[in-house]
């Protein structure tokens, strides 16, 4: 079969070819630059714990461990009080985990480093995207450039950024915000008085008065990443402006008394050196490696898939307010994709198990744009009264919101859930019994025992099929030569060898909330489909299938698609029908992609504030 084309050589689509070839399937990744990732110290990449090691299988742990830094807290501060300060890595199980920190140049080269030493990958430079063209048996694209051609492919993704030609050559709308937040950033070495930890200061003392506010986030090899929100308008950030918020910054943490929860005042951390003076104050001594603005603009693409094309990454959303990660919502598109398309590949794809891309990772980038959209009045444009009523404490609240948002947690920044993925098997297919992690949510990383007897964390095993786990207390005392005929390890192992996809049986001494002999089914990106009480052949059957689209929904096959139109749109449907769904269409008529929303409702104010 003809291989998959990636349209872009960013992260994001760097990872799905790595991931392609990790399922044995060939991919062809077009890239119109030359190859040659800019050096830019300032632009970097907070990546959450599931993405951190999304990266890391695909080859790329040891430049997360060298390139990359692991905060050891995080730190809200409000004027001069420390409102709240979390610790990562503590030993305590509910201890929220570190995000890996790195330059995002330093990200690139390691996931082209890694793909290079790929059979089944190629990258091909100097190639920008021109034409495309859809048929029945798959898709073709032409190029300019040095090595302009037409290539052919079983399928095509779009991860070509925010001006994605993909996404315009498909007609496809990407309507939204227009410079929600601007930033100034900087980076810079130097020594802060808390080393390690990373900081959101609202309100500090200087620079942007009572809605002010910047972070300090600590890179490798002493360097820090600072970012100053900008008012609204189109302020122009002059150099000397930029020097003197970096004067202001680094002078008033290093000289001000700092408050803290308890009232207790933290001796101040200033240094004899300095390098100047700002405002009266002492300026701790920095190297000035990097600056730029950054503007942040929330956008959705309508669809993000249009027959044998999806559209990922930036190119299919755009985020980044309040502390959230476009860049980790791309990796997250990478890895829902990529299995999915491995699977078509090998054995023929639903239109249900296509299409639940689109339902998946739209609808989560979706519910996070409509949560920033909601508290970003509150957050930046006062309200006060409204806030009050609305959450009691004032400061504190909006804080805490941020701090959720920078650390991945509640509606800001959370790992999805995909509860109503159209791959969930059904009641009737199931009867699941509840466990510490619900159905369609990522799993408790746990250690397992693998079938050749070695322990290793349970994500270590994700991205290549379905997981079979069965809780079994006192596995650790097993014979592992014989591990295979204990207990319920002869039904399990057979039931699994039966499964409609490829899986894998794993066995762990416990899991959160399930008692023994629980049988979790993961996903290969990591989310639970269900949990089930013993070794149930039929059940776990019922729930590969759907897993997999369902034979008896669609069929394994590829199904045509019709032809695509000639000219500017080739490859996709008129733009009415690609953002009109039929009106009155019931439930399950015509295909699941017809059944698909394509459009938010009308009103949505995050969606529909802009034409494009």
């Amino acid at each position: 079969m003809d291989p998959v084309i990636v349209v872009g050589a960013g992260p994001v689509g760097l990872s799905l070819a790595l991931s392609l070839a990790r399922l044995g399937v060939p991919s062809v990744v077009l890239d119109e630059t030359t190859g040659q990732e800019d050096t830019r110290p300032a632009r970097t990449a907070v990546l959450r714990e599931e993405t951190a090691e999304f990266v890391g299988r695909l080859g790329c742990a040891d430049t997360l461990e060298t390139a990359g830094t692991r905060w050891t807290a995080w730190r809200t501060m409000h004027r001069r009080r420390l409102l709240e300060r979390v610790v990562f890595d503590h030993p305590a199980p509910t201890a929220t985990p570190s995000p890996v920190h790195l330059p995002q140049h330093s990200l690139t080269r390691a996931l082209r480093a890694a793909l290079a030493r790929e059979k089944l990958a190629e990258i091909v430079t100097g190639s920008r995207l021109a034409e495309l063209e859809q048929d029945e048996r798959g898709i073709s694209a032409h190029t300019r450039g040095p090595n302009g051609t037409w290539w052919r492919g079983s399928y095509l993704v779009g991860c070509d950024g925010p001006r994605s030609t993909v996404r315009k050559l498909l007609d496809i709308r990407f309507p939204g915000r227009t410079a929600v937040e601007r930033h100034a950033v900087a980076a810079l070495r130097t020594d802060l008085p808390w080393p390690g930890e990373a900081l959101l200061h609202r309100s500090p003392t200087r620079h942007g008065g009572p809605r002010g506010e910047v972070s300090a986030r600590p890179l490798a090899d002493g360097v820090w990443r600072l970012d100053w929100l900008l008012p609204p308008g189109r302020e122009l950030v002059t150099p000397d402006a930029l020097v003197a918020r970096i004067r202001d910054s680094l002078a008033g943490w290093a000289h001000e008394p700092v408050t803290g929860p308890d009232g207790a005042t933290e001796a101040a951390h200033g240094t004899p050196h300095s390098r100047g003076r700002g405002h009266g104050r002492l300026v701790p001594p920095y190297e000035l490696l990097d600056t730029g603005v950054h503007t942040v603009h929330h956008r959705l693409a309508r669809r993000w898939r249009l027959g044998r094309a999806f559209l990922a990454g930036d190119a299919a959303h755009l985020l980044g307010a309040l502390g959230t990660q476009g860049l980790d919502e791309g990796l997250r598109d990478a890895e829902n994709l990529a299995w999915k398309l491995g699977l078509a590949w090998h054995q023929g794809g639903s239109e249900t198990l296509l299409d639940s891309y689109q339902a998946e990772r739209r609808g989560s980038v979706a519910a996070r744009l409509r949560a920033a959209d909601q508290v970003l009045p509150l957050l930046r444009e006062g309200g006060g009264a409204r806030w009050r009523t609305l959450v009691p404490g004032g400061a504190r609240g909006r804080c805490e919101m941020l701090t959720d948002g920078h650390l991945g947690r509640g509606p800001l920044g959370a790992p999805p859930a995909y509860a109503r993925s159209p791959l969930a098997p059904t009641a009737e297919q199931a009867a699941g019994t509840p466990v510490g992690t619900l159905p369609g949510a990522p799993v408790t990383d746990v250690p397992v025992t693998a079938s050749d007897g070695s322990v290793v964390r349970l994500r270590d095993r994700l991205g290549h099929g379905l997981l079979a786990v069965l809780v079994a207390p006192g596995t650790g005392v097993w014979d592992r030569r014989h591990w295979k005929s204990a207990g319920l390890m002869p039904r399990l192992t057979g039931t699994v060898s039966g499964l409609p996809m490829p899986a894998e049986v794993l066995v762990t001494e416990s899991y959160p909330g399930a008692p023994a002999h629980t049988v979790l089914l993961v996903r290969p990106d990591g989310h639970l489909v269900t949990a089930l009480s013993g070794v149930r052949p039929e059940e776990l059957y019922a729930c590969a299938d759907a897993v997999r689209g369902g034979s008896d929904r669609e069929g394994m096959r590829q199904l045509p698609r019709p032809a695509a139109p000639e000219g500017p749109g080739a490859g996709g449907e008129s733009r009415a029908a690609a953002d009109s769904p039929a009106e009155g269409a019931a439930p399950g008529s015509g295909s699941a992609h017809d059944a698909l929303p394509a459009v938010d409702r009308a009103g949505t104010r995050m969606l529909h504030s802009e034409g494009d």
